[in-house]
C-alpha cells in the first residue's frame, strides 16, 4: 500500500474516532472495525477471536495504557494513533517497534473515577513483555463476567 494511501486511511480512522464516539478504530486493509466498549474489553476480544483482523493493522485509540499496549502488539499491530498514552505503553511500543503517534503521553492512565492508576495499567506494571501482560488481563476480563 503506498504512503499517500496508509496516511489517508490513518486519517480516516482518527476522524471516525473521534466523530463517532468511538473508544478505538481498527483498520486491516478494506475492513474498519469501530469498537465503542470502555477499558481493553473490545480489543481482548479481537485479539481472542479475530486474531488476524490485529495483523498489520493501523488502530486509532482514544486511550492507550501498558494492557492495551500489550494486547496489540501481541495481535501484530504495526501502527497506532491515540489521543493519551501512558509512559509504559509507549515503552513497550518501542521496544516492539510500533510505530506511535500521540499528542499527550502520562505517567499512567488513571482510572475512571480519577481515584488511581487504572487497574489494568497496574495489574500489568511489572511485565516487561507483551506477552506476559496477556494472562493477567485474561483473568481481569473473566472477573468482569457476569456470574
Amino acid at each position: 500500500m503506498p504512503d499517500i494511501m496508509a496516511t489517508d486511511i490513518q486519517k480516516k480512522a482518527i476522524d471516525i474516532l473521534h466523530s463517532e464516539g468511538c473508544s478505538c478504530v481498527i483498520v486491516n486493509d478494506d475492513e474498519v472495525i469501530r469498537c465503542h466498549e470502555r477499558g481493553v474489553k473490545d480489543l481482548y476480544r479481537i485479539f481472542k477471536s479475530r486474531p488476524a483482523l490485529l495483523s498489520s493493522a493501523f488502530i486509532a485509540d482514544k486511550v492507550i495504557g501498558k494492557g492495551a499496549a500489550a494486547i496489540m502488539i501481541a495481535g501484530g499491530t504495526v501502527s497506532v494513533y491515540t489521543d493519551v498514552i501512558s509512559r509504559p505503553a509507549m515503552e513497550l511500543f518501542r521496544q516492539s517497534g510500533v510505530e506511535v503517534e500521540s499528542p499527550l503521553c502520562v505517567d499512567n492512565i488513571i482510572n475512571r473515577a480519577g481515584t488511581g492508576i487504572c487497574p489494568v495499567e497496574q495489574l500489568c506494571a511489572s511485565c516487561t513483555t507483551a506477552e506476559e501482560c496477556l494472562p493477567l488481563i485474561e483473568g481481569f476480563i473473566n472477573k468482569m463476567k457476569p456470574v
